[in-house]
């Protein structure tokens, strides 16, 4: 038997290629073969689609009913509550009711607007994207929730601790992750953060305060409810212009919490 065809046999019984056998000394050896193309990593995969929203359905029927057959036309404030799980902001016992055209108690003596005020006040103020807004009154943080898709530079004061606390853990759960919250006594604002281009007042005030006006920037907004306490109030939009004159304009009557001085 010849060599050549000697090794071209060893080579089919030790599986080697037979043309790297027969290959001349210091000629360049036959390329590797090609592998298969082998599928990503796991955590390199595409990620699974979200699991889907089972209230979603509940949002958009409010945002129809409640809000757009009203006067809350704003599609970026539409949307906004559209996407915020009013349910996650409201004690387990009553979630059931989340999407009811009413406001709702979350202890402490204290409520959630009704979501047709919420998209209303939030329209008032007619943000602008990066927008700094202010909130006084944070209660469970759902208002804070819709500002905060609208903007993400969202401060948020409440006045009752625990309230305080709960909400600061439910919004970053939630993925609200730039809202900021404080405790403190709201009527003093928080200068450190302004000034504002809009502020919000959830809790009725009998005037308005001196320090948000000077917190609030030429050309802000302002939407506080004006009254006394327990009793129907004024839904008041101040408005302050580029050299600095305020303007004010009552929009309707509402029911509000009132703005209390104590932190507790």
């Amino acid at each position: 038997m010849r060599p050549q065809a000697a090794l071209v046999l060893a080579a089919i019984a030790l599986a080697i290629p037979a043309a790297l056998l027969l290959s001349r000394p210091g000629a360049p050896a036959a390329a590797p073969p090609i592998r298969p193309a082998q599928p990503p990593p796991r955590e390199l995969a595409d990620p699974a689609p979200p699991p889907p929203d089972p209230r979603a359905e509940e949002r958009a029927e409010m945002v129809r009913l409640q809000l757009e057959r009203r006067d809350v036309s704003s599609a970026a404030v539409l949307e906004a509550m559209r996407r915020v799980p009013r349910h996650e902001f409201v004690p387990e016992p009553l979630r059931h009711r989340a999407y009811d055209d009413n406001p709702l108690p979350i202890g402490h003596g204290q409520t959630i607007s009704q979501p047709y005020i919420v998209g209303y006040m939030t329209q008032a103020l007619a943000l602008k994207a990066g927008d700094k807004v202010l909130e006084i009154g944070t209660g469970s943080g759902y208002q804070a929730a819709v500002l905060a898709e609208l903007t993400p530079h969202v401060y948020s004061i409440e006045i009752i601790k625990a309230l305080g606390e709960e909400a600061a853990a439910r919004l970053k759960r939630l993925g609200y992750k730039t809202v900021e919250v404080k405790v403190a006594d709201g009527y003093f604002g928080w200068p450190e953060k302004g000034p504002f281009d809009a502020i919000l007042v959830t809790c009725a005030a009998g005037s308005v305060p001196p320090p948000l006006l000077k917190q609030l920037k030429p050309g802000g907004r302002m939407c506080i409810p004006v009254g006394p306490p327990g009793l129907f109030q004024d839904l008041v939009r101040v408005t302050k212009d580029a050299q600095g004159k305020v303007r004010t304009e009552s929009l309707m009557g509402v029911a509000f919490v009132p703005l209390t001085r104590e932190v507790r």
